[in-house]
């Protein structure tokens, strides 16, 4: 995930799933993780900070050491990496974090749908890809909604934040799709599990704080 592409800053319009609006964009200025890893500590960082509260459990299936550092310093629980050769241990968790593509043979909806059954109510799956290829995120969302999870927000990771009121060259270096365990009834109100709770609460809530880490 070390390749640059400079791209003007991405205007959030149009579907990315025909009939669905699109999801808000959010510019992160991190630097880009290194050979082999999935992110760097800043990215790591930000996002337990921004979707998960203290003592919340987070399944950690990304490369590399930063996302466990985050969740130590943070004071979060982690399912080690090691636990999805062993069923991602007994727990639910608030956040999953994963690279993409994925590394073993499990298809996409297959791994959709085991990240769904892992998450509470109102927790968040976040996906890291390398920034490149316009038609690798639409896959990913179209197989994550397959697996009943919906698509919350686009983060886009950059090594330079943008300038207000210009128009400006950034150095993307990875996208994060970030996906929640959502049911929507048929009323107004949000259903987590055995209870409701109004829109805008649970991962929306905390996600409209995601500018800046907490």
């Amino acid at each position: 995930m070390t390749d640059r592409n400079h791209d003007g800053a991405p205007v959030p319009v149009g579907d990315v799933v025909p009939g669905d609006p699109p999801v808000p964009i959010t510019v992160w200025p991190v630097p880009a993780p290194q050979r082999g890893e999935t992110m760097s500590h800043a990215m790591a960082s930000r996002l337990v900070h921004n979707l998960t509260h203290p003592s919340d459990l987070i399944i950690d299936l990304t490369q590399g050491p930063q996302l466990a550092h985050a969740i130590t310093a943070a004071r979060r629980r982690r399912h080690l990496l090691g636990a999805r050769l062993m069923g991602w241990g007994s727990g639910v968790a608030m956040l999953i974090v994963t690279g993409w593509p994925l590394t073993r043979g499990a298809g996409a909806v297959e791994f959709f749908v085991r990240c769904r059954a892992k998450l509470l109510p109102g927790g968040c799956l976040a996906v890291l890809l390398g920034h490149g290829d316009p038609i690798l995120p639409v896959d990913v969302v179209i197989a994550a909604k397959q697996a009943c999870l919906s698509y919350l927000q686009h983060i886009v990771a950059a090594d330079q934040p943008p300038t207000r009121g210009h128009r400006t060259q950034m150095d993307i270096h990875t996208d994060v799709l970030v996906f929640t365990r959502a049911e929507i009834p048929e009323s107004s109100g949000k259903s987590t599990g055995s209870r409701y709770e109004p829109e805008g609460s649970s991962a929306q809530s905390r996600y409209r704080r995601s500018g800046s880490p907490r």
